[in-house]
Protein backbone atom coordinates (compact mmCIF):
# COMPACT_ATOMS: atom_id res chain seq x y z
CA UNK A 1 0.00 0.00 0.00
CA UNK A 2 2.88 2.38 0.77
CA UNK A 3 4.20 1.89 -2.78
CA UNK A 4 0.82 2.86 -4.26
CA UNK A 5 0.75 5.99 -2.11
CA UNK A 6 3.45 7.60 -4.27
CA UNK A 7 0.93 7.79 -7.12
CA UNK A 8 -1.62 9.77 -5.10
CA UNK A 9 -1.92 13.52 -5.84
CA UNK A 10 0.40 15.57 -3.64
CA UNK A 11 -1.56 17.38 -0.89
CA UNK A 12 -1.93 21.15 -0.94
CA UNK A 13 0.21 23.00 1.60
CA UNK A 14 -0.02 26.46 3.14
CA UNK A 15 0.29 29.20 0.54
CA UNK A 16 3.52 31.19 0.31
CA UNK A 17 3.14 34.81 1.40
CA UNK A 18 4.61 37.74 -0.47
CA UNK A 19 4.11 38.63 -4.14
CA UNK A 20 7.83 38.62 -4.95
CA UNK A 21 8.34 35.22 -3.32
CA UNK A 22 5.40 33.76 -5.26
CA UNK A 23 6.68 35.17 -8.57
CA UNK A 24 10.20 33.86 -7.99
CA UNK A 25 8.95 30.42 -6.98
CA UNK A 26 6.54 30.19 -9.92
CA UNK A 27 9.30 31.21 -12.34
CA UNK A 28 11.66 28.55 -10.97
CA UNK A 29 9.14 25.70 -10.87
CA UNK A 30 7.49 26.42 -14.21
CA UNK A 31 10.85 26.26 -15.94
CA UNK A 32 12.00 23.16 -14.05
CA UNK A 33 8.78 21.23 -14.58
CA UNK A 34 8.62 22.23 -18.22
CA UNK A 35 12.10 21.04 -19.17
CA UNK A 36 11.62 17.92 -17.03
CA UNK A 37 8.46 16.77 -18.80
CA UNK A 38 9.88 17.93 -22.16
CA UNK A 39 12.98 15.75 -21.83
CA UNK A 40 10.86 12.93 -20.45
CA UNK A 41 8.56 12.95 -23.46
CA UNK A 42 11.47 13.10 -25.90
CA UNK A 43 12.60 9.78 -24.48
CA UNK A 44 9.09 8.34 -24.42
CA UNK A 45 9.17 8.95 -28.15
CA UNK A 46 12.54 7.18 -28.40
CA UNK A 47 11.03 3.92 -27.24
CA UNK A 48 7.81 4.41 -29.22
CA UNK A 49 9.50 4.83 -32.59
CA UNK A 50 12.61 2.66 -32.13
CA UNK A 51 10.96 -0.29 -33.91
CA UNK A 52 10.01 1.83 -36.96
CA UNK A 53 13.65 2.52 -37.80
CA UNK A 54 14.83 -0.98 -36.95
CA UNK A 55 12.14 -2.37 -39.27
CA UNK A 56 14.01 -2.55 -42.64
CA UNK A 57 16.98 -4.38 -41.06
CA UNK A 58 14.71 -6.63 -38.99
CA UNK A 59 12.67 -7.61 -42.08
CA UNK A 60 15.83 -8.38 -44.02
CA UNK A 61 17.42 -10.46 -41.25
CA UNK A 62 14.34 -12.43 -40.13
CA UNK A 63 12.44 -12.57 -43.43
CA UNK A 64 9.17 -10.93 -42.33
CA UNK A 65 6.61 -9.33 -44.69
CA UNK A 66 5.08 -5.84 -44.55
CA UNK A 67 1.88 -7.34 -43.16
CA UNK A 68 3.84 -8.93 -40.25
CA UNK A 69 5.28 -5.53 -39.37
CA UNK A 70 1.83 -4.00 -39.81
CA UNK A 71 0.45 -6.37 -37.16
CA UNK A 72 3.03 -5.12 -34.67
CA UNK A 73 2.34 -1.48 -35.54
CA UNK A 74 -1.40 -2.03 -35.03
CA UNK A 75 -0.92 -3.88 -31.72
CA UNK A 76 1.20 -1.04 -30.40
CA UNK A 77 -1.32 1.57 -31.54
CA UNK A 78 -4.26 -0.27 -29.95
CA UNK A 79 -2.56 -0.90 -26.59
CA UNK A 80 -1.12 2.62 -26.50
CA UNK A 81 -4.43 4.26 -27.37
CA UNK A 82 -6.38 2.24 -24.80
CA UNK A 83 -3.74 2.88 -22.15
CA UNK A 84 -3.75 6.59 -22.99
CA UNK A 85 -7.45 6.76 -22.19
CA UNK A 86 -7.46 4.59 -19.07
CA UNK A 87 -4.24 6.05 -17.71
CA UNK A 88 -5.72 9.51 -18.34
CA UNK A 89 -8.36 8.80 -15.72
CA UNK A 90 -5.68 7.51 -13.34
CA UNK A 91 -3.33 10.42 -14.09
CA UNK A 92 -6.03 12.97 -13.21
CA UNK A 93 -6.10 11.36 -9.76
CA UNK A 94 -2.34 10.74 -9.50
CA UNK A 95 0.96 12.51 -8.94
CA UNK A 96 2.49 13.07 -12.42
CA UNK A 97 5.97 13.06 -10.91
CA UNK A 98 5.88 9.32 -10.31
CA UNK A 99 3.26 8.33 -12.88
CA UNK A 100 5.29 9.64 -15.82
CA UNK A 101 8.63 8.42 -14.46
CA UNK A 102 7.54 4.82 -13.78
CA UNK A 103 5.92 4.59 -17.22
CA UNK A 104 9.17 5.63 -18.89
CA UNK A 105 11.23 3.08 -16.96
CA UNK A 106 8.82 0.29 -17.87
CA UNK A 107 8.70 1.21 -21.56
CA UNK A 108 12.51 1.11 -21.59
CA UNK A 109 12.44 -2.41 -20.14
CA UNK A 110 9.88 -3.51 -22.77
CA UNK A 111 12.19 -2.25 -25.57
CA UNK A 112 15.12 -4.21 -24.19
CA UNK A 113 13.10 -7.45 -24.04
CA UNK A 114 11.85 -6.82 -27.59
CA UNK A 115 15.47 -6.63 -28.71
CA UNK A 116 16.13 -10.10 -27.26
CA UNK A 117 13.16 -11.64 -29.15
CA UNK A 118 12.99 -13.25 -32.60
CA UNK A 119 9.41 -14.48 -33.15
CA UNK A 120 6.27 -12.55 -34.07
CA UNK A 121 4.54 -13.84 -30.92
CA UNK A 122 7.22 -12.47 -28.58
CA UNK A 123 7.49 -9.27 -30.60
CA UNK A 124 3.72 -8.81 -30.21
CA UNK A 125 3.84 -9.34 -26.43
CA UNK A 126 6.66 -6.91 -25.73
CA UNK A 127 5.57 -4.32 -28.30
CA UNK A 128 2.06 -4.49 -26.83
CA UNK A 129 3.48 -3.95 -23.34
CA UNK A 130 5.56 -1.08 -24.68
CA UNK A 131 2.37 0.49 -26.06
CA UNK A 132 0.64 0.08 -22.72
CA UNK A 133 3.36 1.84 -20.73
CA UNK A 134 3.74 4.46 -23.46
CA UNK A 135 0.23 5.54 -22.49
CA UNK A 136 1.59 6.74 -19.15
CA UNK A 137 3.45 9.64 -20.76
CA UNK A 138 0.87 11.99 -22.28
CA UNK A 139 -1.81 12.33 -19.51
CA UNK A 140 0.64 13.53 -16.79
CA UNK A 141 1.91 16.17 -19.23
CA UNK A 142 -1.66 17.31 -19.95
CA UNK A 143 -2.24 17.61 -16.20
CA UNK A 144 0.95 19.60 -15.69
CA UNK A 145 0.38 21.91 -18.67
CA UNK A 146 -3.17 22.63 -17.55
CA UNK A 147 -2.22 23.36 -13.92
CA UNK A 148 0.97 25.37 -14.51
CA UNK A 149 0.05 27.47 -17.60
CA UNK A 150 -3.12 29.56 -18.05
CA UNK A 151 -5.32 29.57 -21.14
CA UNK A 152 -4.07 32.81 -22.70
CA UNK A 153 -0.50 31.49 -22.76
CA UNK A 154 -1.14 27.76 -22.94
CA UNK A 155 -1.09 27.48 -26.73
CA UNK A 156 2.47 28.79 -26.86
CA UNK A 157 3.72 26.63 -23.97
CA UNK A 158 1.88 23.55 -25.22
CA UNK A 159 3.30 24.20 -28.67
CA UNK A 160 6.83 24.29 -27.26
CA UNK A 161 6.17 21.10 -25.30
CA UNK A 162 4.74 19.40 -28.38
CA UNK A 163 8.07 19.82 -30.14
CA UNK A 164 9.32 17.06 -27.83
CA UNK A 165 7.51 14.62 -30.17
CA UNK A 166 9.47 15.93 -33.09
CA UNK A 167 12.80 16.20 -31.31
CA UNK A 168 12.48 12.58 -30.19
CA UNK A 169 11.27 11.63 -33.65
CA UNK A 170 14.20 13.45 -35.27
CA UNK A 171 16.85 11.88 -33.03
CA UNK A 172 15.61 8.29 -32.99
CA UNK A 173 15.99 7.63 -36.76
CA UNK A 174 19.60 8.80 -36.56
CA UNK A 175 20.36 6.65 -33.51
CA UNK A 176 18.27 3.63 -34.52
CA UNK A 177 19.35 3.62 -38.17
CA UNK A 178 23.00 3.96 -37.10
CA UNK A 179 22.70 1.11 -34.58
CA UNK A 180 20.80 -1.09 -37.05
CA UNK A 181 23.28 -0.42 -39.87
CA UNK A 182 26.51 -0.95 -37.92
CA UNK A 183 25.56 -3.20 -34.98
CA UNK A 184 22.29 -4.90 -35.98
CA UNK A 185 18.62 -4.09 -35.41
CA UNK A 186 18.64 -5.41 -31.82
CA UNK A 187 20.89 -2.55 -30.73
CA UNK A 188 18.36 -0.13 -32.20
CA UNK A 189 16.08 -1.40 -29.41
CA UNK A 190 18.64 -1.76 -26.62
CA UNK A 191 20.08 1.76 -26.77
CA UNK A 192 16.76 3.67 -26.43
CA UNK A 193 15.60 1.25 -23.72
CA UNK A 194 18.63 1.83 -21.50
CA UNK A 195 18.47 5.60 -21.99
CA UNK A 196 14.79 5.69 -20.99
CA UNK A 197 15.39 3.87 -17.73
CA UNK A 198 17.97 6.49 -16.79
CA UNK A 199 15.72 9.40 -17.80
CA UNK A 200 12.86 7.94 -15.76
CA UNK A 201 14.99 8.35 -12.64
CA UNK A 202 15.73 11.93 -13.75
CA UNK A 203 11.97 12.67 -13.89
CA UNK A 204 11.46 11.60 -10.30
CA UNK A 205 13.98 14.24 -9.30
CA UNK A 206 12.67 17.05 -11.54
CA UNK A 207 8.87 16.87 -11.57
CA UNK A 208 6.29 17.90 -8.97
CA UNK A 209 2.48 17.93 -8.89
CA UNK A 210 0.24 21.03 -8.78
CA UNK A 211 1.30 24.57 -7.79
CA UNK A 212 -0.71 24.22 -4.58
CA UNK A 213 1.39 21.20 -3.56
CA UNK A 214 4.35 23.62 -3.42
CA UNK A 215 2.54 26.38 -1.55
CA UNK A 216 1.71 28.41 -4.66
CA UNK A 217 -1.69 29.83 -5.70
CA UNK A 218 -3.58 28.29 -8.65
CA UNK A 219 -2.31 29.46 -12.04
CA UNK A 220 -5.58 31.31 -12.75
CA UNK A 221 -5.14 33.40 -9.61
CA UNK A 222 -1.43 33.99 -10.23
CA UNK A 223 -1.99 35.24 -13.79
CA UNK A 224 -5.50 36.62 -13.26
CA UNK A 225 -6.71 34.47 -16.14
CA UNK A 226 -10.10 32.90 -15.44
CA UNK A 227 -11.37 31.28 -18.66
CA UNK A 228 -14.41 29.45 -17.25
CA UNK A 229 -16.03 28.32 -14.03
CA UNK A 230 -14.99 24.70 -14.48
CA UNK A 231 -11.36 25.66 -15.04
CA UNK A 232 -11.18 27.47 -11.69
CA UNK A 233 -12.63 24.65 -9.59
CA UNK A 234 -9.74 23.08 -7.68
CA UNK A 235 -11.55 20.25 -5.91
CA UNK A 236 -10.56 16.74 -6.92
CA UNK A 237 -13.23 14.92 -8.94
CA UNK A 238 -14.31 11.31 -8.70
CA UNK A 239 -13.52 8.99 -11.59
CA UNK A 240 -17.26 8.81 -12.35
CA UNK A 241 -17.55 12.61 -12.58
CA UNK A 242 -14.48 12.86 -14.77
CA UNK A 243 -15.63 10.19 -17.21
CA UNK A 244 -19.36 10.73 -17.47
CA UNK A 245 -19.85 14.43 -16.72
CA UNK A 246 -16.81 16.01 -18.34
CA UNK A 247 -15.69 13.55 -21.03
CA UNK A 248 -18.22 11.05 -22.40
CA UNK A 249 -21.21 13.45 -22.31
CA UNK A 250 -19.22 16.29 -23.92
CA UNK A 251 -20.12 16.61 -27.62
CA UNK A 252 -17.00 18.66 -28.37
CA UNK A 253 -14.78 15.87 -27.08
CA UNK A 254 -16.44 13.42 -29.48
CA UNK A 255 -16.02 15.75 -32.48
CA UNK A 256 -12.36 16.28 -31.62
CA UNK A 257 -11.84 12.55 -31.10
CA UNK A 258 -13.29 11.64 -34.51
CA UNK A 259 -11.15 14.24 -36.29
CA UNK A 260 -8.11 13.05 -34.36
CA UNK A 261 -8.68 9.54 -35.74
CA UNK A 262 -8.01 10.75 -39.28
CA UNK A 263 -5.22 13.16 -38.33
CA UNK A 264 -3.36 10.25 -36.73
CA UNK A 265 -3.92 8.03 -39.74
CA UNK A 266 -1.91 10.57 -41.72
CA UNK A 267 0.74 11.19 -39.09
CA UNK A 268 1.28 7.53 -38.31
CA UNK A 269 1.09 6.49 -41.94
CA UNK A 270 3.94 8.84 -42.90
CA UNK A 271 5.91 8.06 -39.76
CA UNK A 272 5.65 4.27 -39.95
CA UNK A 273 5.82 3.72 -43.71
CA UNK A 274 7.59 6.83 -45.01
CA UNK A 275 11.08 5.37 -44.69
CA UNK A 276 10.06 2.11 -46.37
CA UNK A 277 8.38 4.06 -49.20
CA UNK A 278 11.51 6.11 -49.81
CA UNK A 279 13.69 2.98 -49.85
CA UNK A 280 11.40 0.84 -52.06
CA UNK A 281 10.01 3.39 -54.51
CA UNK A 282 12.61 6.17 -54.56
CA UNK A 283 15.59 3.85 -54.15
CA UNK A 284 17.14 5.89 -51.33
CA UNK A 285 19.60 4.36 -48.87
CA UNK A 286 18.44 3.65 -45.32
CA UNK A 287 20.57 6.49 -43.97
CA UNK A 288 19.26 9.05 -46.47
CA UNK A 289 15.65 7.84 -46.10
CA UNK A 290 15.94 8.19 -42.32
CA UNK A 291 17.29 11.72 -42.77
CA UNK A 292 14.20 12.54 -44.85
CA UNK A 293 12.02 11.38 -41.94
CA UNK A 294 14.10 13.67 -39.72
CA UNK A 295 12.90 16.56 -41.92
CA UNK A 296 9.31 15.41 -41.26
CA UNK A 297 9.98 15.70 -37.53
CA UNK A 298 11.81 19.05 -37.88
CA UNK A 299 8.77 20.30 -39.76
CA UNK A 300 6.70 19.07 -36.82
CA UNK A 301 8.76 21.22 -34.43
CA UNK A 302 8.17 24.33 -36.54
CA UNK A 303 4.51 23.48 -37.07
CA UNK A 304 3.85 22.96 -33.36
CA UNK A 305 5.46 26.29 -32.46
CA UNK A 306 3.66 28.15 -35.24
CA UNK A 307 0.28 26.57 -34.47
CA UNK A 308 0.49 27.27 -30.73
CA UNK A 309 1.64 30.87 -31.22
CA UNK A 310 -0.96 31.62 -33.91
CA UNK A 311 -3.82 30.14 -31.89
CA UNK A 312 -2.85 32.33 -28.91
CA UNK A 313 -1.95 35.58 -30.65
CA UNK A 314 -3.81 35.64 -33.98
CA UNK A 315 -6.97 33.74 -33.05
CA UNK A 316 -7.01 34.78 -29.35
CA UNK A 317 -7.11 31.32 -27.83
CA UNK A 318 -9.27 29.69 -30.52
CA UNK A 319 -7.76 26.41 -31.69
CA UNK A 320 -10.32 25.65 -34.44
CA UNK A 321 -9.06 27.91 -37.27
CA UNK A 322 -5.51 26.53 -37.11
CA UNK A 323 -6.80 22.96 -37.00
CA UNK A 324 -8.87 23.49 -40.15
CA UNK A 325 -6.26 25.44 -42.14
CA UNK A 326 -3.40 23.07 -41.34
CA UNK A 327 -5.50 19.96 -42.07
CA UNK A 328 -6.53 21.43 -45.42
CA UNK A 329 -2.92 22.22 -46.32
CA UNK A 330 -1.68 18.72 -45.53
CA UNK A 331 -3.92 17.25 -48.24
CA UNK A 332 -2.09 19.20 -50.93
CA UNK A 333 1.32 18.34 -49.44
CA UNK A 334 0.50 14.60 -49.52
CA UNK A 335 -0.60 14.82 -53.16
CA UNK A 336 2.65 16.64 -53.98
CA UNK A 337 4.79 13.93 -52.33
CA UNK A 338 2.93 11.26 -54.27
CA UNK A 339 3.43 13.14 -57.56
CA UNK A 340 7.09 14.05 -57.03
CA UNK A 341 9.46 12.40 -59.54
CA UNK A 342 11.99 9.75 -58.53
CA UNK A 343 15.41 11.10 -57.70
CA UNK A 344 14.08 14.49 -56.51
CA UNK A 345 15.86 14.19 -53.17
CA UNK A 346 15.67 17.86 -52.20
CA UNK A 347 12.00 18.13 -53.18
CA UNK A 348 11.06 15.00 -51.20
CA UNK A 349 12.91 16.32 -48.16
CA UNK A 350 11.09 19.66 -48.41
CA UNK A 351 7.70 18.00 -48.88
CA UNK A 352 8.20 15.78 -45.82
CA UNK A 353 9.12 18.91 -43.86
CA UNK A 354 5.89 20.59 -45.03
CA UNK A 355 3.75 17.54 -44.18
CA UNK A 356 5.32 17.43 -40.71
CA UNK A 357 4.73 21.18 -40.27
CA UNK A 358 1.06 20.89 -41.18
CA UNK A 359 0.12 17.61 -39.47
CA UNK A 360 1.74 18.41 -36.12
CA UNK A 361 -0.35 21.58 -35.78
CA UNK A 362 -3.69 19.76 -35.37
CA UNK A 363 -1.90 16.82 -33.73
CA UNK A 364 -1.00 19.21 -30.91
CA UNK A 365 -4.01 21.55 -30.84
CA UNK A 366 -6.74 18.90 -30.93
CA UNK A 367 -5.35 17.34 -27.74
CA UNK A 368 -5.09 20.77 -26.12
CA UNK A 369 -8.60 21.75 -27.22
CA UNK A 370 -9.92 18.58 -25.58
CA UNK A 371 -8.31 19.58 -22.27
CA UNK A 372 -9.66 23.13 -22.53
CA UNK A 373 -13.20 22.14 -23.52
CA UNK A 374 -13.45 19.81 -20.53
CA UNK A 375 -12.67 20.40 -16.83
CA UNK A 376 -9.25 21.34 -15.48
CA UNK A 377 -9.28 18.26 -13.26
CA UNK A 378 -10.29 16.09 -16.22
CA UNK A 379 -7.60 17.33 -18.60
CA UNK A 380 -5.72 14.02 -18.65
CA UNK A 381 -8.91 12.02 -19.18
CA UNK A 382 -10.26 14.26 -21.94
CA UNK A 383 -6.97 14.36 -23.83
CA UNK A 384 -6.46 10.66 -23.10
CA UNK A 385 -9.87 9.79 -24.54
CA UNK A 386 -9.32 11.68 -27.79
CA UNK A 387 -5.82 10.18 -27.86
CA UNK A 388 -7.30 6.70 -27.59
CA UNK A 389 -9.54 7.34 -30.59
CA UNK A 390 -6.57 8.87 -32.39
CA UNK A 391 -4.56 5.71 -31.91
CA UNK A 392 -7.35 3.62 -33.32
CA UNK A 393 -6.62 5.67 -36.43
CA UNK A 394 -2.94 4.94 -35.92
CA UNK A 395 -3.82 1.24 -35.67
CA UNK A 396 -5.57 1.47 -39.06
CA UNK A 397 -2.33 2.98 -40.38
CA UNK A 398 -0.58 -0.19 -39.24
CA UNK A 399 -1.79 -3.60 -40.41
CA UNK A 400 -4.83 -2.51 -42.51
CA UNK A 401 -2.86 0.17 -44.35
CA UNK A 402 0.03 -2.26 -44.88
CA UNK A 403 -2.41 -4.68 -46.54
CA UNK A 404 -3.83 -1.92 -48.73
CA UNK A 405 -0.30 -1.02 -49.79
CA UNK A 406 0.75 -4.64 -50.31
CA UNK A 407 -2.32 -5.46 -52.46
CA UNK A 408 -2.95 -2.21 -54.38
CA UNK A 409 0.42 -0.48 -54.13
CA UNK A 410 1.70 2.83 -52.85
CA UNK A 411 -0.84 4.77 -54.91
CA UNK A 412 -3.61 3.37 -52.69
CA UNK A 413 -1.54 4.33 -49.65
CA UNK A 414 -1.50 8.01 -50.67
CA UNK A 415 -5.17 8.03 -51.69
CA UNK A 416 -6.08 6.73 -48.23
CA UNK A 417 -4.08 9.47 -46.53
CA UNK A 418 -5.56 12.17 -48.79
CA UNK A 419 -9.13 11.08 -48.04
CA UNK A 420 -8.30 11.03 -44.31
CA UNK A 421 -7.18 14.65 -44.58
CA UNK A 422 -10.42 15.66 -46.26
CA UNK A 423 -12.59 13.97 -43.62
CA UNK A 424 -10.62 15.64 -40.80
CA UNK A 425 -11.25 19.07 -42.36
CA UNK A 426 -15.00 18.44 -42.57
CA UNK A 427 -15.15 17.32 -38.94
CA UNK A 428 -13.11 20.26 -37.62
CA UNK A 429 -14.93 23.04 -39.46
CA UNK A 430 -17.88 23.29 -36.99
CA UNK A 431 -15.38 24.02 -34.17
CA UNK A 432 -13.87 27.04 -35.97
CA UNK A 433 -15.22 29.64 -33.51
CA UNK A 434 -15.37 27.54 -30.33
CA UNK A 435 -13.03 28.72 -27.56
CA UNK A 436 -14.72 27.51 -24.36
CA UNK A 437 -17.46 24.98 -23.74
CA UNK A 438 -20.63 27.12 -23.43
CA UNK A 439 -21.89 24.66 -20.83
CA UNK A 440 -19.09 25.75 -18.46
CA UNK A 441 -18.99 29.51 -19.16
CA UNK A 442 -19.76 31.33 -15.88
CA UNK A 443 -22.37 34.03 -15.50
CA UNK A 444 -21.39 37.66 -15.07
CA UNK A 445 -22.25 37.34 -11.37
CA UNK A 446 -19.92 34.38 -10.85
CA UNK A 447 -17.14 36.11 -12.80
CA UNK A 448 -17.50 39.19 -10.61
CA UNK A 449 -17.35 36.95 -7.54
CA UNK A 450 -14.16 35.26 -8.76
CA UNK A 451 -12.60 38.64 -9.49
CA UNK A 452 -13.55 39.87 -6.01
CA UNK A 453 -11.94 36.82 -4.39
CA UNK A 454 -8.80 37.37 -6.48
CA UNK A 455 -8.55 40.99 -5.38
CA UNK A 456 -9.07 40.09 -1.72
CA UNK A 457 -6.35 37.45 -1.78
Amino acid sequence: MSFLNVFRPAPHIQEIQGEDAVKASYKYWRFRIFYGMYIGYVFYYFTRKSFTFAMPSLMQELGFEKSDMGILASIMAITYGLSKFLSGVLADRSNPRFFMAFGLVLTGIANIFFGFSSSIAMFAIFWGLNGWFQGWGWPPCARLLTHWYSQKERGTWWGFWNTSHSLGGALIPIIAAFCATYFGWRYAMFAPGILCILVGLFLINRLRDTPQSLGLPPIEKFRNDYPSASQTDEKELSAKEILFKYVLSNKYIWILACSYFFVYMIRQGINDWGMLYLCEVKGYSKIFASSCIVSFEVGGVCGSLAAGWASDHIFKGKRGPINVLFSLGVIFAIVALWASPNGAEILDTILLFVIGFLIFGPQMLIGMAAAELSHKKAAGSASGFVGWIAYLGAAIAGYPLSLVTQVWGWEAFFITLGVSGLVSVLLLMPLWSIKSNPKYIPSEKSMASMQEVSEQT
